[in-house]
């Protein structure tokens, strides 16, 4: 190419281009498209996934061409400790979590983890859209997350080796924890050894013994194929398992304010959305993990597990505001 043909097309590509800035399909002055790295435990088929393609759908028909989503599934990022250390830091800009993973940052966040504080969903429900929630965003936000909405896991429940329905069974056991000094004082309770692992990483502990047991949600417990090593799921429901959809201060801090309340209104959806996709994906869990030698197991003497748990309340009520914020929460209607 001569040096006039090359001036040439750079001028008519300059024409092109300014031409496209300026298309009809796009609204408002042009903007490079930003990418967003978004970390997901799961697959394309739970609601770990799907919620962040219910936001993408949602932030690309209020800001169509602005925002690529680069969601990496199958805990391929690490687990959620991982993740956050990342989101942090702002090399991951979302992700969700459980309250249990941030509580090393956050501990007041331990509050919805207390052991047979709550009802039932709706009672978690009331509590993190009430005073109690919008605190704990701003000392999230304090540590550079910005939790956009509260999510429901669903309850956690215990999966061991061995059909457990007496909280006396667990005595000497080990059992893999979230690494959280709530759920190491809870299972310490029943006498167990407490060992804390990733998620990722506690299908091979389970597996090799490097530990007999652990608690989760329904939905985690197929989605990870925990019943072939736990195969025995008993219904405890012990903590409701809170979370966040979470964002990277540095990502959510460079939109301007029209950009930030797309995402917190797809946020909020996307939010409503996931808590309707546990529901119904815990009753597909369940029937999977039976298929595959699951057996869902009755706990008895329900009022020695809850007993064996309130010492966690006391030890926790300084760091989570008091018991009284305790006692209040039991009394939302």
């Amino acid at each position: 190419m001569t040096l006039l043909h090359r001036r040439a097309f750079l001028k008519n590509a300059t024409a092109v281009g300014a031409g496209a800035l300026f298309a009809p399909a796009i609204v408002g002055h042009a903007r490079a498209q930003t990418t967003l790295t978004i970390a997901s435990l799961f697959g394309d088929d739970k609601p770990e996934t799907k919620i962040w393609l219910k936001i993408r759908d949602l932030v690309e028909a209020k800001l169509p061409g602005q925002f690529h989503f680069n969601i990496v599934k199958n805990g391929a990022l690490g687990g959620e400790k991982e993740v956050a250390e990342g989101v942090r830091l702002g090399s991951i800009q979302a992700s969700l979590s459980t309250v249990s993973a941030l509580s090393g940052w956050v501990p007041e966040l331990q509050i919805l983890d207390l052991p047979f504080l709550f009802r039932g969903g709706e009672h978690v429900r009331k509590t993190v859209q009430g005073d109690t929630g919008q605190e704990l965003k701003e000392r999230l936000l304090a540590q550079n997350f910005v939790a956009a909405d509260f999510i429901n896991y669903g309850a956690r429940h215990l999966l061991a080796k061995e059909a457990v329905t007496r909280p006396e069974q667990l005595e000497g056991k080990r059992i893999r924890v979230i690494q959280s000094p709530l759920h190491t004082k809870l299972w310490s309770s029943f006498g167990m050894t407490p060992i804390g692992i990733p998620i990722t990483e506690t299908y091979n502990a389970l597996a090799t013994g490097v530990a007999d047991s652990m608690d989760l949600t329904k939905s985690a417990y197929a989605g990870f194929k925990l019943y072939e090593v736990v195969p025995y799921l008993t219904e405890t429901g012990h903590i409701w398992a809170s979370g966040v959809v979470y964002f990277s201060a540095s990502f959510w801090n460079g939109l301007p304010d029209e950009q930030k309340a797309v995402f917190q209104e797809a946020a909020r959806e996307g939010s409503a959305h996931f808590n309707q996709l546990i529901i119904d994906d815990e009753t597909i869990s369940m029937k999977t993990a039976v298929e595959h030698g699951g057996h869902i197991v009755e706990p008895e003497d329900r009022a020695a597990w809850e007993k064996g748990a309130y010492g966690v309340w006391d030890d926790f009520a300084e760091i989570v505001g008091g018991m009284d914020k305790i006692e209040a929460i039991q009394q939302v209607t």
